[in-house]
C-alpha cells in the first residue's frame, strides 16, 4: 500500500491542499487502490505547494504543484512516478532543498505536526533528557556556550538572559515566547508552530526548568488560528505524557504553559508592550531599565524569547553547544531560517548558516523576481528594514556585516521587488505604517511619523529643483530625530526604509544623487 504525504500548513492549504486531499481520499476509493494519506508539515517550498510527496524504496518522489483535477493522472502514475509532467523527483535532491542546513526545520515536511511518535522518532525530547541529567546551572552554560542570539531581530546573546534569570530571586518566574510574528515576509515561525510545535514546547520546557520558571506563555497573534489550535491540541498531548506540568521529563520540577492570543497590534511584538497585553493591559513600550530579565510579567523576572531562539535550544543540549557553533561566522553562528517573499521566483524557506551572500539567497534560490524583470531592491528585515540595492546584494548575511551597512537581518524575512517599484512610495509607506501602529508612548515616533508622511507628500508635490532639496533636508533630519530618540525599535527603524530609499533610488524622489546622500 503506497503511503502518500500532503502538507497541512496554511499556505498550502490556501492554495489548494485540502481539496487535492479530498480528491486523492475520492479517487482512491473509487479505483479501489489502498493507500495511506498523512498530512504533514510543509518543506518550505511554497512554490511548489500543494506539494504531493510519494514513498518509494529510493525515497520520496514530489508532485508539484497540484490541483484537484491532477489527482486521477498521478494515481495512474504511482506505478512509474517519473513519467508525470507534474513528477520533480526525490524531493531531498532538489537544489532548492539538497544545499540547506536544517536544525530548526529539519523535521519539516517529514512528520505529522501532533504525532508524538513521529516527533520522538526524528531526535524528540532528547535535548530535554539531557537537561534534566545536567541541571539547571550546565543548561544554562550550554545556551551561553553555543553562542545562540536573540532571533526576533536585536540578537542579543540568549545565554545572557538565561543567566540573568536563573540568578534573579523570586518566587515566580516566567517564560514568555514572542509569536507575534507581524513584520512583512515572515513566515518561519508560523511554520514551525503549524509543523514542528513539540519543539518550541520542549525548547520552552528546556528553559523553565533551567533558569527556575514555572509558568510560561506564548503569544501568538491572532492572524494565525491555525497555529493557535495546533499549538493547544500539542500542549494537551505533551501534558499527557509528562513533558509538562508537576514533573517535567521526570526531573521532579513544575512547569506548565499556555497560549495566549495577540489583538493585532504590531507593536506587541516589542516585547515590553507585550508583556503589557499579556497583563491585559494595552500593548505600550515600558522604558528600560528595568529588564524583563529582571522585572517582567507581572514584575516578576521573566525569559522572553521569540519562536525561533526558544526552538534552537532542544538542538543545542541535544548535539552539544559545539555542534551548534561548527555553523556560522563570526558572533553570527548556528543558522538562520530565511524567508523569500514578494516578487520572487522561488518563494519560500531557505535555513543555511550565517555567511551565504544576499546574492545567493535572491538568485541561487529564489531565481530572480517572478515578474522576470531586474531585481531592483530586497528590504531585509520586515517592513521597517533597509532596502539594499542589487550593489550590495555580496554582503554575507551577518549580524555584523549587515549592521556595517546600517541595515539589520531581524527576523530574516526577504521581500523581494523588481524596477517597476517607486522606493518613493514605499518610504511613504514606511511611515504611515510606523504612524498607524505607532503605541503614542514617545513624541519622535508618535508625531515624526506623521510629520514625515507631510514631508514626503510635499516633497514629491514641489514642481522645481529648490522645492525638493529643501524638503529632503527635512526629511533627513527628521528620521535622525525618530532613529535616535525614539523609546523603542518602531520608532528608531521606521526612518531605515526612507533614509535608504533617498539614498540609493533618489530619482523616485525626483532628486539628484548629491542631494539624497546629504
Amino acid at each position: 500500500m503506497p503511503t502518500l504525504y500532503l502538507p497541512c500548513d496554511s499556505l498550502a492549504r490556501a492554495v489548494g491542499a485540502d481539496e487535492v486531499s479530498t480528491a486523492l481520499i475520492t479517487q482512491a476509493r473509487e479505483r479501489n487502490l489502498p493507500l495511506e494519506l498523512q498530512r504533514t508539515s510543509s518543506r518550505g517550498l511554497y512554490w511548489l505547494e500543494p506539494l504531493l510527496e510519494v514513498e518509494t524504496p529510493q525515497g520520496r518522489i514530489g508532485f508539484g504543484p497540484l490541483t484537484a483535477t491532477d489527482v486521477p493522472s498521478v494515481l495512474e502514475a504511482l506505478g512509474n512516478p517519473s513519467s508525470h509532467p507534474l513528477a520533480l523527483g526525490l524531493v531531498e535532491e532538489l537544489p532548492y532543498l539538497k544545499t540547506q542546513q536544517r536544525l530548526l526545520f529539519a523535521r519539516a515536511g517529514i512528520t505529522r505536526p501532533l504525532s508524538l511518535d513521529d516527533y520522538r522518532a526524528h531526535g524528540g525530547f532528547e535535548g530535554l533528557t539531557r537537561a534534566v541529567a545536567i541541571g539547571g546551572e550546565q543548561t544554562a552554560t550550554a545556551v551561553f556556550d553555543s553562542g545562540l542570539r536573540g532571533r526576533g531581530g536585536a540578537a542579543f546573546p540568549a545565554g545572557i538572559k538565561w543567566r540573568t534569570v536563573r540568578a534573579t530571586q523570586a518566587a515566580q518566574k516566567y517564560i514568555v515566547c514572542n509569536a507575534d510574528e507581524g513584520d512583512s515576509g515572515t513566515f518561519a515561525d508560523r511554520m514551525l508552530m503549524e509543523g514542528d510545535p513539540f519543539l518550541l514546547i520542549e525548547g520552552m520546557a528546556i528553559a523553565g526548568i533551567s533558569v527556575g520558571a514555572t509558568l510560561g506563555y506564548i503569544y501568538v497573534r491572532s492572524e494565525y488560528p491555525d497555529a493557535v489550535a495546533t499549538l493547544r491540541a500539542a500542549l494537551n498531548i505533551a501534558r499527557e505524557n509528562g513533558y509538562l506540568g508537576a514533573n517535567v521529563g521526570g526531573s521532579g520540577l513544575a512547569f506548565d504553559m499556555e497560549v495566549r492570543v495577540g489583538a493585532g497590534a504590531y507593536i506587541c511584538g516589542e516585547e515590553t508592550a507585550l508583556l503589557d497585553s499579556l497583563e491585559g493591559k494595552r500593548g505600550i513600550v515600558r522604558a528600560k531599565p528595568p529588564i524583563p530579565a529582571l522585572q517582567g510579567l507581572f514584575g516578576q523576572p521573566t525569559l522572553v524569547h521569540n519562536v525561533l531562539t526558544l526552538a534552537s535550544v532542544p538542538l543545542i543540549l541535544a548535539k552539544g553547544a559545539q555542534f551548534y557553533r561548527d555553523y556560522g561566522m563570526g558572533r553570527s553562528l548556528g543558522t538562520m531560517p530565511f524567508q523569500l517573499a514578494g516578487n520572487i521566483r522561488r518563494g519560500g524557506l531557505v535555513e543555511r548558516a550565517f555567511g551565504l551572500t544576499l546574492r545567493e539567497l535572491l538568485e541561487d534560490y529564489g531565481g530572480g523576481t517572478a515578474s522576470g524583470r531586474p531585481l531592483k531592491a530586497a528590504q531585509v528585515g520586515g517592513p521597517l528594514g533597509t532596502w539594499v540595492p542589487p550593489s550590495q546584494f555580496d554582503t554575507p548575511l551577518d549580524y555584523e556585516a549587515f549592521a556595517a551597512m546600517g541595515a539589520m537581518l531581524g527576523h530574516g524575512g526577504v521581500v523581494v521587488a523588481d524596477d517597476s517599484l517607486d522606493m518613493a512610495q514605499m518610504a511613504r509607506f514606511a511611515l504611515q505604517f510606523c504612524a498607524e501602529e505607532s503605541c503614542g508612548k514617545c513624541t519622535p515616533c508618535r508625531i515624526g511619523s506623521t510629520r514625515g508622511v507631510e514631508v514626503i507628500d510635499r516633497l514629491l508635490a514641489s514642481k522645481d529643483q529648490g522645492g525638493r532639496d529643501e524638503q529632503a533636508i527635512i526629511l533627513k533630519d527628521l528620521c535622525d530625530t525618530m532613529q535616535y530618540g525614539s523609546l523603542c525599535a518602531l520608532g528608531g527603524m521606521a526612518p531605515f526604509p526612507v533614509t535608504s530609499a533617498l539614498k540609493y533610488f533618489p530619482a523616485d524622489f525626483g532628486l539628484q544623487a548629491s542631494e539624497a546622500e546629504q
